[in-house]
């Protein structure tokens, strides 16, 4: 669909594509009829476009009913940046999974110097050049300007949960890798999977390390997850957030756990001379250059350099600026 129009792709189930302005430069919503009233997933990026889609889409598609619920699927500005309009507009509750509510509104209130001191100390650990530092140092707090205050009350849903939508059961499954308890929907009786950011048609999601917890290993929860996913039945339509539709679910996460394998044996081999996170970037992603890429690329590299570690095929040195070698 164009922006700020909706396609129906089954009877009560429509997608809604709303543009960003960064890659990939789209998110993919969806909006399910529920009797009276809508449930809607997620909500967009915060940005005067958006607003105006969404004006649009409330005058074409809602047909006068309002949305009573929303589902933020997890705390990514481009998911849960609208969530508060809409939320206030339509005077919807807001169901989201506790940890992703709860880091949303952590990040809405770290807006002072010690959040930028931090990521300038994780990024010094890293090794990372004095060019990149000072564009950390001179880039402020991003979360705040990109999503709306969020409702101050919420209903958690967690895995197992089933919520009736239109009729229907929709189960709550939960994924970690790309955030740390994305909520997807499955609903059984249409074959029908909204994976969010979880399974994508044609990119791996960023499944990254950040200051807030360094030590992390997102890379193993996102294979944990995906895993767990084959249990859906084969046939299964994938709404993902980027990107389109698709079926081949399984063949989907079998091709993801493949690259990152690779991705693995390669970071492995290249740790045979010991490298700083930030050297074991460029092993990674030799293209990157710009400062804005350099953030996203360190932080992928070091949940591949986290995995090697805790599978014991890579040792970290310890010290101001470790290094990563590759195990004997």
């Amino acid at each position: 669909p164009e922006p700020g129009q909706s396609l129906e792709l089954l009877p009560g189930l429509h997608w809604i594509r709303m543009p960003l302005s960064f890659a990939p430069w789209h998110v993919n919503l969806w909006l399910i009829e529920d009797g009276d009233a809508w449930l809607a997933v997620d909500a967009g990026a915060r940005s005067e476009e958006t607003l105006a889609h969404w004006t649009t889409i409330q005058r074409q598609t809602l047909g006068g009913r309002p949305i009573t619920r929303l589902l933020a699927t997890y705390f990514h500005p481009d998911h849960v940046g609208f969530a508060g309009w809409l939320c206030e507009r339509h005077g919807a509750g807001l169901l989201m999974p506790r940890s992703e509510y709860l880091f949303a509104r952590f990040l809405l209130l770290d807006t002072d110097e010690g959040m930028t001191a931090q990521q300038l100390g994780f990024a010094r650990a890293a090794g990372c050049p004095e060019s990149f530092l000072s564009f950390l140092a001179g880039r402020g707090p991003l979360y705040s300007r990109a999503v709306v205050s969020l409702p101050r009350s919420y209903r958690r849903i967690a895995e197992g949960d089933v919520l009736c939508i239109g009729g229907r059961d929709w189960h709550v499954l939960t994924g970690g890798g790309h955030a740390p308890e994305m909520a997807c929907l499955h609903c059984p009786a249409l074959k029908v999977l909204i994976s969010a950011d979880q399974i994508l048609p044609r990119i791996s999601p960023y499944i990254g390390v950040g200051a807030t917890e360094p030590e992390a290993d997102p890379l193993r929860d996102f294979l944990e997850s995906n895993a767990r996913l084959k249990a859906i039945l084969p046939g299964t339509l994938v709404l993902p957030s980027h990107g389109d539709p698709f079926h081949g679910l399984h063949a989907r996460i079998d091709a993801l756990a493949a690259h990152h394998a690779e991705r693995l044996a390669t970071l492995e081999a290249a740790c045979a001379t010991p490298l700083t996170a930030y050297e074991a970037t460029g092993v990674l992603f030799p293209r990157v250059q710009e400062d804005r890429q350099i953030g996203f690329a360190l932080g992928e590299t070091l949940a591949h350099l986290n995995r090697l570690v805790g599978e014991g095929r890579v040792g970290k040195s310890k010290g101001t600026v470790p290094r990563y070698s590759k195990a004997s």
